[in-house]
């Protein structure tokens, strides 16, 4: 009998210190946009929602060592928990980071998730965009709507095909992915997709 193979999905939401080099120029941008008011409000939002995604990940009772990680900007590489504990002990990190770091002590083995050539490229148009809302705003410059969603849907496809192959049977996945990838749509009828909360209330 084939075993299942199970991937629990967790739609993030950026923190300020996972933007990196990006964060001054999105903060600027987001309060030129709706105000310094709103941008504090929206980071102890966020404060709150890694706080109990950290707590609910705590809770989980799997046998570690047959979990695979799979995180959004982590490229495919040959050093990714080195980037990954790096990120864990820096400011730059964030609880994402160091929840990461805390999964492969107990055993969970963490893979590269994502394309690096399509992060460089979204990366360079995302920080053109912020830089320069006049130009992210004009229709027929290299920073379209049509462009980003295209680029998007690419990485959504390579973390897909990167799942599939490396999910075992038998094993349990652990996606921490940005709300607005669509990955999971892209993924065989093989993979049970979960919301942690379904996860936790059924084991």
């Amino acid at each position: 009998m084939t075993q299942s193979r199970t991937l629990i999905h967790i739609p993030i939401v950026h923190s300020e210190a996972d933007m990196g080099s990006l964060s001054d120029n999105v903060r600027q941008a987001y309060i030129r946009q709706k105000g310094l008011q709103a941008w504090e409000k929206s980071r102890a939002v966020i404060k709150q929602f890694w706080a109990d995604i950290d707590a609910a990940v705590s809770a989980l009772h799997v046998d570690f060592h047959r979990m695979r990680i799979y995180q959004d900007g982590l490229p495919v590489c040959a050093f990714e928990a080195r980037i990954a504990r790096d990120l864990a002990e820096s400011p730059a990190g964030g609880v994402n980071y160091q929840i990461l770091a805390r999964l492969m002590d107990l055993g969970a083995n963490l893979e590269g998730t994502e394309d690096l050539r399509l992060m460089l490229k979204e990366r360079e148009m995302l920080k053109t965009g912020a830089s320069d809302p006049k130009r992210a705003a004009n229709a027929a410059s290299f920073e379209t709507e049509s462009v980003m969603n295209k680029l998007l849907d690419e990485r959504d496809c390579f973390i897909a095909r990167r799942i599939d192959e490396t999910l075992q049977p038998g094993e349990i996945g652990l996606l921490f992915l940005g709300a607005l990838h669509n990955a999971t749509a892209k993924l065989p009828t093989t993979i049970e997709v979960v919301s942690l909360e379904e996860f936790v209330s059924g084991n």
